[in-house]
């Protein structure tokens, strides 16, 4: 995942740390195994190649991830889209070579036309997806989030109840310390923001944070964040500095993290509080300066 992980946990007796870090290793080589762009026989570039109409057999957990991916876009009315796979590497995201020059207006509108959540059709008997022809998934915006859920669970499986483990960023907390404390974890922010800085307690819960300043790309002398509008196929210009999320499910914390990022501090905000979700948003613009918001729900679990 171009990242790295990290695990702190309370070991029971007989259970050697080597096999739990293999055994979270190979949870996140399962991962990018079936869903990185990078690797090209993975099953996400095994569908990204298929044949307009065919039906592509996916492994379950890739076909999880997929499904989530299309209730979060339905949801969010497309505001996060995992079909945007044309458009990040025109962008100079993914795996292609970036392009020389920013995409012309006729690049941009050639590359929407190969993505569409709404396009997809899920047969979920059949553990298969149809390829309609051109369409390209990217998972970039939710695998990180799975691949958290996936150790976990692979965790509480072998027996370990305690556990904070992060992976580049998103993090998960179950059960407590040895001396009984919650697993607290700052809330990121921004670098080179003053702001309050944030502890949350991860107990059953798990958070991920979209930011600007994680990928970019500079161009005519703006920075680009990675983060793509699916409804316009260009770089957000919303102002939105980070979006952090807490939420029992990691997968869907990544996923509504890159969504509220895409709606923006108004509708993202107003997104958050009709769905209950816990999310900040932090903004910044030159007239107004930096401002956080928070949902209520996240409110409720500071104060």
């Amino acid at each position: 995942m171009g990242t790295r992980w990290s695990l702190a946990c309370v070991l029971p007796g007989g259970v050697t740390i080597e096999r739990i870090a293999a055994g979270v290793q190979a949870a996140l080589d399962r991962v990018v195994a079936q869903m990185s762009n990078w690797e090209a026989d993975s099953d996400l570039s095994r569908f990204n190649r298929a044949p307009a109409g065919s039906a592509v057999t996916l492994p379950g957990e890739c076909l999880h991830v997929l499904e989530t991916g299309l209730a979060i876009a339905r949801a969010t009315r497309g505001a996060f889209d995992p079909t945007l796979g044309a458009l990040v590497d025109l962008w100079g995201f993914g795996p292609a070579p970036a392009p020389a020059e920013r995409p012309s207006e006729d690049m941009i509108a050639a590359a929407l036309t190969h993505s569409g959540w709404e396009r997809l059709t899920i047969d979920r008997a059949a553990s298969s997806a149809v390829q309609p022809g051109g369409i390209s998934l990217d998972f970039s915006g939710i695998a990180k989030g799975f691949g958290v859920d996936l150790a976990a669970d692979w965790l509480k499986r072998s027996g370990i109840c305690h556990f904070l483990i992060e992976v580049g960023g998103e993090l998960r907390g179950e059960g407590v310390k040895p001396d009984g404390s919650p697993w607290w974890v700052e809330i990121e922010s921004p670098p080179g923001l003053a702001l309050e800085q944030l502890r949350i307690a991860l107990h059953g819960l798990a958070i991920a944070t979209s930011g600007d300043y994680r990928r970019f790309s500079d161009r005519d002398g703006r920075r680009l964040p990675h983060s793509l509008d699916p409804r316009t196929g260009r770089p957000i210009v919303n102002g939105v500095a980070s979006v952090s999320v807490v939420h029992p499910s990691c997968t869907a914390a990544d996923a509504f993290a890159t969504a509220l990022t895409v709606l923006g501090p108004g509708q993202g905000m107003a997104f958050a509080t009709r769905l209950d979700l816990a999310a900040v948003i932090v903004t910044r613009n030159e007239a107004d300066g930096t401002w956080e918001d928070f949902s209520p729900a996240l409110k409720a679990m500071l104060d």
